[in-house]
């Protein structure tokens, strides 16, 4: 799968970074593509929201550990505003 290929959310289209880091790992990937639109659309938005560079990379990175983890959305996070 490439990233222009790789299901977005129900808003939000997935960030390069973010479809880049999903492509990268096959686990993380087959997770992302088994949640919601609307989960993902929770993911993309929690990543967009980051003020600082070095927050949305550890964000990134949670998003890959979280969904191996079998976390369908991101914890603490108030939901996307977006939609």
């Amino acid at each position: 799968m490439t990233r222009a290929t790789l299901s977005a959310g129900v808003v939000h289209d997935i960030p390069e970074d973010l479809g880049q880091c999903l492509v990268d790992d096959g686990a993380a990937l087959t997770f992302w593509e088994d949640i919601t639109p609307i989960a993902r659309n929770e993911w993309i938005c929690w990543v967009e929201d980051a003020k600082k560079s070095e927050t949305r990379q550890r964000r990134i990175e949670r998003v890959r550990n979280d969904l191996k983890a079998g976390k369908r959305r991101p914890c603490c996070w108030p939901g996307c505003p977006h939609r």
